[in-house]
C-alpha cells in the first residue's frame, strides 16, 4: 500500500555541501584501540538509491523511507514511502515441514542456506541438508560431505564426500557416485590450496561446474602425488600442552605442481569423458578457468601452460570431451587468468584481453573472427552492461587517472565511444528500471563521497544529491590527502598520494613514512576515500605519509608493468628511491628519515629497500617472502619463471644474499602458523642476518596466527612495536642543527657497520 506522507521542500532534503569541520582534539594511540569509542575517519554517505520499482528515489528523512519523483526534484513533489511486508524464509520450519524431526531441523537451518529453482540446501560444520518445496521428495542429511552445490533446475545436488564427486536427486533420493579414486592423494571436484589460493579464489575448494540445463556436471581431478608436503605446526593448542602438526600439499617454486585432468560428466547414466590435455598443452597443463555456454552445447576449459605465458580457451564436447581451440594468448612476459566470458544471443561474446599490451574489450564472432572494440592507452576493468538492442556496451576503465575508474559506452562496432561519468575519482552507478537515469556515487580520495543524479544519454549531472561527511573530524584535527606524481630516473611517471602532518610548518623537517604493497597489478594508491585513522595518528603526530604505486604495481599496460617479469622486487626499489629523492627535495620532508612498511608482497618489498638501498633508516616487514624458491608454484613462475629456467633471476630477488647489507634498522614479524607464507621464510632471513653478524634488527613471531595477526590484542601488540620504532629511529633530533644533519646522523648510526664476512 503506498500512502502520501507531508509534503516537504527538495531543497531542503537534498543536503549542501557540508565540507569537513576541523577539530583540534589530537589522536592518542590508545583511541586507535579502544573497546568503546574507537575513531575512525569513515565517511557517512547519504542515503539515496532506487526504489524497489526502479522509478523513484528512495531517501531517508527523519527515519522514514522516502521516495521522490526524479523527473523534477526542483520542485516541492509530494513523497511516498512503500509499505512490504518482509518475506522471511523460516528455514527451520520448512525443513521440518519437509520430513526432518525439529531438533535436527533447528540444527542444520543455523548452516549457510541456498536456494535454486525448487530445492534449497544448508551447509553445516557437520555437511549437508536438503529439501524440495515443490512436495516432491522431502529433506534429507548428508554427513560428512562438502562443497555441495545445486543444480540450475534445483533437481539434484553434486557435493564432495571422501574426495569423490557425487550426484543426489532430491526428489527421488537416487545418488550416482561419479567417481570412484578419492584420496588423500586424488582430489576430484575438490581444489588443493595452490589451486583455491593462486587460481580459483582463497577459500573457493569447489572444483566442479553444473551445466546451465543441469545435464552435465564438469570437475576437476588432482593428482597430489607428486605434491610435497608442507607442514605448520600450532603451538598452543587448546586444553593441553602438546602440539598439533597440520599437513598441507604445497608445491614451492620448481617443485611438481598437482597433476590435473579435467572430467565431463553425463548425469543420465554417470558416464565420464577426459579432456585429451594433450592436444592443447603439454608442458604441465594448468586448467584456470571452467565455463559454460549459455545452451550447454560446449563446456570451455582454458589452458595456460606451467609458466603461465601461453593460453587457450578450448570449447568441448560436453558428451565426448573432444575439443577445439576457440581463443590463444601469448607474452613475452606473462598472461593473466581471464575473466569469464559475456554470451551474445547469436553465439559470440565479449572478453577482455591484455593481447594489445592493454586490457581491451574483444569480440568472438560466431565463425571465430576477433575484433577489438576498445582501443586507447588504457584498461577495461569490466563488462558492466550490453544491451544488444542498442548494440551498446557500457564498460569500466581507469581513463584519465589509473587509480581511479570512469564508464564508457562503446558500441559492439567500437564506434562513437562516450564517457558517461564526469570528475576524477572512483565513480559507482547504479541505473533506474528503463536505464534512462543513473545514481553516481563519487569517491575520492581528497573528498568524501558526493552523490549525483544523472542522464544515462550523455552523463549530464542534473543534480548533486549530498555529499558525505567525516564526523570524527568535527573533533579530531584531520589533515587531507594530496595526489601526487612521482617521475622516475627512466621517465615513468608514479601515481602517489600524500598525507602531511597536521598542523603543517613549512619551516619544519620531518620524517616519512611509505607503507605498501606493491605487487603485481596490486596498487597501495587508489582514488577514495582514506579513513585510516592510523594514518591520521601519525598525521596529527609530525609524520609525513607517502604511498606510491611502483610500475608494477600500475595499471601502466604490459609494457610498464611488465618491467617486472624475472626480477620481481628490483626497478621497484629503485622507485621506491626515486619517490624518496623527489619528496626529499623538498626541505619539509628528511631525507635522513625514511621508514617503510608493508605485510605480504609488502613485507618482500620492505625488505628489499632496507637490505639494497640506502634511503631507508626503518622498516617493518609483516610476513614477507624473502626469497622466491620459498613460494608456491603458480603465482611465483607466473612472475618469475621456474628456477630452473630463470636461476640468476632467483639468485637477483632474494633477500637472504643481501642480508649483510643492511643499513638501518629492520623489523620482521610472522604469524608462526602461516600456510600461505611459510614462517620458514622468517627463519631464513633472520639466519642470514645473524651469519652477517647484523644486530640492527628484530623479529616478533604471533604462534596462533596465520598470514594476518589475528586477534585484537595482537594486532594492538604489532601496531605498538611499529609506534614504538618509529618513536626510536625517526622521531626529530633535539636542535635544529641536529635536523640538518641528520641524514648524517644515519649515517654515522647505521652506514659504518660491516658484516662478518665482508
Amino acid at each position: 500500500m503506498l500512502r502520501l506522507i507531508s509534503s516537504l521542500l527538495v531543497g531542503s532534503l537534498l543536503l549542501a555541501s557540508l565540507g569537513l569541520s576541523q577539530g583540534t582534539k589530537r589522536l592518542t594511540f590508545a583511541d586507535l584501540y579502544a573497546q568503546q569509542g574507537r575513531v575512525s575517519f569513515r565517511e557517512v554517505v547519504p542515503a539515496w538509491a532506487w526504489a524497489h520499482d526502479q522509478e523513484h528515489l528512495a531517501t531517508k528523512k527523519g527515519g522514514e523511507d522516502l521516495w521522490i519523483d526524479p523527473s523534477d526534484l526542483s520542485e516541492v513533489q509530494p513523497v511516498v514511502r512503500l509499505e512490504m511486508p518482509a518475506i522471511v524464509f523460516d528455514g527451520a520450519a520448512a525443513l521440518e515441514a519437509a520430513g526432518m524431526e525439529r531438533a535436527a531441523a533447528e540444527e542444520w537451518a543455523t548452516g549457510r542456506h541456498w536456494a535454486k529453482g525448487k530445492g534449497h540446501l544448508f551447509q553445516h560444520d557437520k555437511g549437508l541438508a536438503w529439501m524440495r518445496t515443490d512436495g516432491v521428495g522431502g529433506a534429507g542429511v548428508v554427513l560428512d560431505a562438502e562443497l555441495g552445490q545445486l543444480a540450475p533446475d534445483g533437481m539434484r545436488l553434486a557435493y564432495v564426500l571422501g574426495n569423490d564427486l557425487y550426484v543426489l536427486h532430491l526428489g527421488t533420493g537416487e545418488t550416482w557416485r561419479i567417481t570412484s579414486n578419492g584420496s588423500a592423494e586424488r582430489f576430484n571436484g575438490k581444489l588443493d590450496w595452490v589451486y583455491q589460493e593462486e587460481l580459483y579464489g582463497r577459500g573457493r575448494f569447489r572444483g566442479f561446474w553444473w551445466s546451465p540445463n543441469s545435464t552435465h556436471l564438469a570437475f576437476l581431478s588432482l593428482d597430489e602425488s607428486p605434491v610435497h608436503s608442507f607442514t605448520v605446526v600450532d603451538h598452543l593448542v587448546e586444553d593441553h600442552f602438546r602440539v598439533e602438526a597440520e599437513v598441507t600439499n604445497y608445491p614451492k617454486a620448481g617443485d611438481p605442481n598437482p597433476i590435473v585432468s579435467l572430467g565431463v560428466c553425463q548425469i543420465q547414466g554417470s558416464t565420464v569423458a577426459w579432456m585429451d590435455l594433450d592436444k592443447f598443452q603439454q608442458d604441465e597443463a594448468l586448467i584456470v578457468r571452467v565455463d559454460w555456454t549459455p545452451d550447454g552445447a560446449h563446456c570451455l576449459a582454458t589452458v595456460q601452460n606451467r609458466i603461465q605465458n601461453e593460453l587457450a580457451v578450448v570449447a568441448l564436447d560436453p558428451n565426448s570431451a573432444e575439443g577445439e581451440v576457440w581463443l590463444q594468448e601469448e607474452s613475452n612476459t606473462w598472461v593473466a587468468r581471464p575473466r569469464a566470458p559475456h554470451w551474445l544471443a547469436d553465439g559470440s561474446f565479449l572478453f577482455l584481453s591484455e593481447r594489445d599490451s592493454w586490457w581491451h574489450l574483444y569480440r568472438r564472432q560466431p565463425g571465430g573472427k576477433v575484433v577489438q572494440i576498445s582501443k586507447g592507452e588504457w584498461e577495461v576493468r569490466s563488462i558492466e552492461h550490453v544491451d544488444e538492442q542498442t548494440g551498446e556496451v557500457l564498460l569500466e576503465t581507469n581513463m584519465g587517472y589509473p587509480p581511479g575508474n570512469q564508464f564508457l559506452v562503446v558500441h559492439l562496432d567500437g564506434s562513437e565511444p562516450r564517457r558517461i561519468t564526469q570528475d576524477r575519482g572512483s565513480h559507482r552507478l547504479s541505473f533506474n528500471g528503463d536505464r534512462s537515469l543513473f545514481l553516481d556515487h563519487l569517491g575520492s580520495l581528497i573528498e568524501p563521497t558526493e552523490v549525483r543524479l544523472c542522464r544515462s544519454s550523455d552523463g549530464a549531472i542534473l543534480q548533486v544529491l549530498g555529499r558525505g561527511s567525516v564526523p570524527a573530524a568535527k573533533d579530531y584535527g584531520m589533515s587531507r590527502w594530496e595526489r601526487i606524481t612521482i617521475p622516475t630516473r627512466d621517465g615513468i611517471a608514479l601515481d602517489g598520494s600524500l598525507l602531511k602532518p597536521v598542523p603543517f610548518d613549512s619551516d619544519q623537517r620531518y620524517p616519512v613514512w611509505i607503507p605498501t604493497y606493491s605487487g603485481p597489478r596490486s596498487p597501495s594508491v587508489r582514488e577514495r576515500w582514506n579513513s585510516s585513522a592510523w594514518y591520521q595518528f601519525l598525521a596529527q603526530h609530525g609524520v609525513i605519509v607517502m604511498q606510491v604505486n611502483v610500475r608494477s604495481a600500475s595499471h601502466a599496460g604490459r609494457a610498464v608493468v611488465g618491467q617486472a617479469y624475472k626480477r620481481m622486487g628490483v626497478l621497484e626499489v629503485r622507485d621506491m628511491e626515486d619517490a624518496v629523492d623527489w619528496l626529499c627535495q623538498n626541505p619539509w620532508a628528511d631525507q635522513g628519515r625514511v621508514g617503510i612498511s608493508g605485510h605480504s608482497y609488502g613485507g618482500f618489498m620492505t625488505a628489499r629497500c632496507m637490505l639494497t638501498s640506502d634511503r631507508f633508516r626503518l622498516g617493518v616487514a609483516g610476513s614477507g617472502v624473502y626469497d622466491w624458491r620459498m613460494y608456491d608454484t603458480i603465482y611465483t613462475e607466473r612472475y618469475m619463471s621456474t628456477p630452473e629456467l630463470n636461476p640468476e633471476g632467483y639468485l637477483e630477488t632474494s633477500c637472504l644474499p643481501q642480508a649483510k647489507n643492511l643499513r638501518g634498522f629492520l623489523h620482521l614479524s610472522h604469524g608462526l602458523m602461516d600456510d600461505n607464507v611459510h614462517v620458514q621464510q622468517l627463519f631464513h632471513l633472520t639466519d642470514a642476518l645473524q651469519q652477517a653478524g647484523k644486530t640492527n634488527w628484530s623479529m616478533m613471531v604471533y604462534a596462533n596466527s596465520r598470514h594476518g595477526i589475528s586477534g585484537r590484542a595482537r594486532t594492538r601488540h604489532a601496531r605498538q612495536i611499529t609506534w614504538d620504532l618509529i618513536q626510536e629511529h625517526l622521531a626529530p633530533p633535539v636542535d635544529g642543527d641536529a635536523a640538518r644533519d641528520s641524514e648524517q646522523a644515519f649515517e654515522a648510526q647505521f652506514g659504518g657497520q660491516e658484516s662478518s664476512d665482508d
